[in-house]
């Protein structure tokens, strides 16, 4: 592992055997003593200022140049010939001002490891496949293997300054909205690495997003279609505080922009390990070809793999705009049910439906594993601590029910869950939500704070009752368009049977 993680436990790995490892979307970064702080103040007085100047005086000039050399140009040229003439002259100096910004940025010590691996005609493997991704830094890779083509979301290319820099690599773009990118993607890289024009050579982060650097994730099979060798590259943050990992979890970028760029120096590890020639079954199965690709890399790096993928961060994401309890984790409690079998039995729904009239909402482990129905083994013990309150030592039932149905539900328009969510937080039992159930409902399903929540529930109790119904919310959420999102893809809000 590199630099410091604080990270949640506990993730099995894909044959169903239990891999000790870090959640890999969840990057927790704090300055823990005084010593930090101050350091960390007197550096962005005295430190902070200098490097965002002559970086932004760096990345300007290189921008500028790779206007010039991107002038008259079109997308299409772009993608259908490489540069040749002056303009691929120029990537050169562009180069070096990018080199120089590595250098600014306190990355003094890039280390290159394994340079007797890489093949003198760079035809002979035309993908780079670079792993574990896990930061914006990682462009550090890109200047430092001399700016191959990158494979990179469509997005990218919008960005000021930095995208025309991209565009200088004449990149593969991915239009992760596009149903027919996948394709294109595919199309396009196997016409580079198979052409015999002097393309630079194809540079693949094969996770598609970013972890936390404590395992490799399922490899996109995108850039093994073509059947070519590739050549496999890990890079590495050996610094003793972790300032560039940015997961779905975690600091913001620029947060982490701060944090680095107040650090005396930082260290970088970029290692090529031998070129993977594929064997004729892997050129038939590029997931086969993925996954061995990636078992060797992981072996490099001493960590385990497991079948994670960007849906995976997809609906993390969604769970933590919800506000649904144990977002971060939905990933790891969805194979745990799985693998107890509660996914294909829908037990917890049917729990949830019925209700908790009558029955206990914090649970001690034994009761816990006896309401889903399943052994208190090592996998029911982790679920029951992945929702345990730190104070009670219990889970509150609820919690986890209502994470367990937006898995079951997480294709089904959001009205479900929200009928089943004012099912479980009604604690009086009466098809009523009062104002503090129906604060616990709104920031753990709709993702509103403690007071948006109560200005939502004063403003549908118009006849101040006191309490609110699941049809009275509802006929209240259809007129506000802060909560179009309940409706969206729903022609028919499905209600709950009466009480």
């Amino acid at each position: 592992m590199n630099g410091k993680l604080h990270s949640e436990t506990g993730a099995f790995s894909s044959d169903d055997m239990r891999a000790e490892i870090l959640n890999p979307f969840v990057h927790k970064l704090e300055l823990d003593n005084t010593y930090d702080k101050i350091k960390t103040a007197i550096f962005t007085v005295i430190l902070l200022p200098f490097r965002v100047i002559v970086i932004c005086y760096l990345i300007v000039t290189a921008w500028f140049l790779a206007c010039i050399g991107l002038y008259g140009l079109s997308e299409e040229d772009l993608r259908r010939q490489p540069m040749t003439g002056w303009r691929s002259k120029l990537r050169f100096s562009i180069l070096s001002l990018m080199r120089l910004v590595v250098v600014a940025a306190g990355f003094h010590r890039v280390k290159v490891l394994g340079r007797h691996h890489v093949p003198s005609n760079p035809r002979d493997a035309p993908v780079v496949v670079m792993a574990p991704h896990s930061t914006f830094f990682d462009a550090i890779a890109i200047v430092c293997l001399g700016a191959p083509s990158v494979v990179a979301k469509a997005d990218t290319a919008r960005l000021p300054f930095i995208g025309q820099l991209i565009n200088y690599t004449q990149p593969v773009y991915v239009w992760r909205d596009d149903p027919n990118s996948r394709q294109n993607t595919i199309k396009e890289i196997i016409e580079r690495a198979t052409s015999k024009e002097n393309w630079p050579q194809v540079l693949i982060f094969p996770e598609g997003t970013c972890t936390n650097r404590s395992c490799l994730i399922t490899f996109k099979p995108g850039g093994f279609y073509p059947g070519v060798p590739v050549q496999p590259v890990t890079i590495r943050y050996p610094n003793a505080r972790d300032t560039v990992t940015w997961t779905w979890e975690g600091p913001g970028a620029l947060k982490l922009l701060w944090l680095t760029l107040t650090q005396v120096h930082s260290s970088c590890e970029i290692e090529f390990l031998p070129v993977y020639y594929p064997s004729e079954e892997e050129k038939r199965d590029p997931k086969l070809y993925a996954r061995n690709v990636r078992d060797v890399m992981a072996k490099a790096l001493g960590v385990p793999v497991l079948d994670y993928t960007y849906d995976d961060c997809r609906l993390i994401a969604r769970a933590k705009q919800l506000g649904i309890p144990a977002a971060a984790s939905t990933r790891e409690v969805s194979e745990i049910r799985a693998q107890l079998g509660l996914e294909r039995s829908q037990l917890e729904l049917h729990v949830a439906a019925a209700g908790l009239a009558g029955r206990a909402r914090w649970l001690a482990p034994d009761e816990f594993a006896r309401r889903l129905g399943v052994p208190l083994d090592m996998r029911t013990q982790r679920l029951f601590d992945i929702f345990m309150q730190r104070s009670s030592g219990l889970v509150y039932f609820p919690d986890y029910l209502l994470c367990a149905a937006f898995l079951s539900l997480q294709h089904a328009p959001l009205t479900q869950l929200l009928s089943i969510a004012f099912k479980l937080y009604d604690s009086n039992r009466n098809g009523r939500l009062s104002l503090a159930n129906f604060e616990e409902l709104a920031t753990r399903c709709l993702g509103l704070c403690q007071e948006d929540a109560h200005n939502t529930f004063q403003q549908a109790d118009l006849d101040e009752k006191g309490y609110l119904t699941y049809d009275e919310f509802i006929s209240y959420a259809q007129k506000k368009a802060e909560f179009a999102f309940v409706f969206a893809c729903d022609n028919t809000h499905h209600k709950p049977k009466a009480q």
